[in-house]
């Protein structure tokens, strides 16, 4: 991004939520943006009001987004970082508003709301971007700089593992059972797995899905595979779980002229939770846990050549913001791109209850 200009005043954000979503992710990016200012976090609990002041001194708090938006004049952005189903009111409202708005995933519970929204930004000439973060996970960069290198040849099958191994539930809405909520890791992860998928290989003609609910009480779906065939071919394979007693390969990329693969989750997520912000060495890997591109080998008897994990960037999705909003840049993630991932998404739905393979 293009250094702001002296003496140019920095955008003001106001966040709506401070969760994980929001305090984890979405308020250090902010912060750590040039040309970005969170000047309100919207929170009803105390203590999050509390933790906000204390990580920002200079934030505003608010218990409520009517406090926000009663304000809209003085803020350039506002961050929907709430629940799941409060997205697409939330959303509406700051576009109504004339505020140009970033959604957590996933940016709506059907890809009919999501379109809908982006009709609505269109329509009012407002940037409406959708917060991906995985597009700069350290594994999926270095990947698309495989392919890019036409490292793997012809790609025929594309296996993305988001496992955890958390046999009892935390409750709260992400794991509720009503469908309002918008919960389970179909739309939780499952949103990172097959956005991925969709950049990677493009357009999927079927789906097809196994989801289960496995842990004593979870309501909503805690383990999950979707099978993907591509328009060119490709076969997706994704997994996403809360289950999962041994962790599988994060990525493993089999291609006409050799595999790739990774295991781990990139770093900068653990980085965030622990308090550390962007800076020098930021989303840098230690060299032990880098993937390896071979054919024939096994990667865990060392075969194959190593494959230099390239650093992840999450802060370039604000910094991607950022230009967008002052020079008219190109929007990070927008909100049709999506709506793709919500037809994927609501396909395996269908898919897992009714089991039938859904042509898109």
């Amino acid at each position: 991004m293009t250094a702001t200009p002296p003496g140019t005043p920095p955008l003001r954000v106001g966040l709506v939520g401070y969760g994980l979503a929001g305090s984890v992710f979405h308020a250090p990016l902010i912060a750590a943006t040039e040309g970005l200012a969170l000047d309100t976090v919207v929170t009803s609990n105390p203590e999050r009001q509390q933790q906000a002041r204390a990580e920002f001194p200079d934030v505003r708090t608010v218990a409520t987004p009517d406090e926000l938006f009663d304000r809209a004049a003085e803020l350039d952005l506002v961050v929907v970082a709430s629940p799941n189903k409060t997205h697409v009111p939330l959303a509406t409202r700051a576009l109504e508003a004339g505020l140009p708005v970033v959604v957590d995933k996933p940016v709506a519970g059907t890809a009919a709301e999501a379109r809908a929204l982006a009709a609505l930004a269109e329509e009012r000439g407002l940037l409406l971007s959708v917060f991906q973060n995985r597009r700069w996970d350290n594994d999926f960069l270095t990947l698309r700089q495989l392919l890019a290198e036409d490292a793997l040849g012809e790609v025929w099958r594309f296996e993305s593992r988001f496992e955890r191994w958390r046999p009892k539930p935390k409750g709260g809405w992400r794991e509720s059972g009503d469908p309002s909520e918008i919960g389970g890791l179909l739309y939780d992860l499952g949103s990172h797995v097959v956005d991925q998928a969709l950049v990677l290989f493009g357009p999927v003609t079927q789906v097809y899905a196994e989801s289960v609910v496995r842990r004593a009480g979870a309501e909503a779906d805690d383990d999950t595979f979707l099978a993907l065939t591509h328009a060119n071919g490709v076969r997706s394979h994704l997994y996403v779980s809360s289950t999962a007693a041994q962790l599988g390969p994060r990525f493993r990329v089999l291609g006409s002229k050799a595999g790739y693969v990774k295991h781990g989750l990139d770093p900068q997520e653990a980085a965030l939770r622990e308090g550390k912000r962007p800076g020098p060495g930021w989303g840098e890997e230690d060299e032990s846990r880098w993937g390896r591109v071979g054919a024939g080998e096994s990667p865990l008897t060392g075969g194959g050549q190593v494959a230099a994990t390239v650093a992840g960037d999450y802060p370039a999705y604000y910094a991607a913001v950022a230009k967008a909003l002052r020079e008219g840049g190109p929007n990070p993630v927008d909100a049709l791109a999506a709506a793709a991932a919500l037809d994927v998404l609501e396909a395996a739905r269908r898919s897992a209850r009714d089991g039938v393979v859904v042509s898109l």
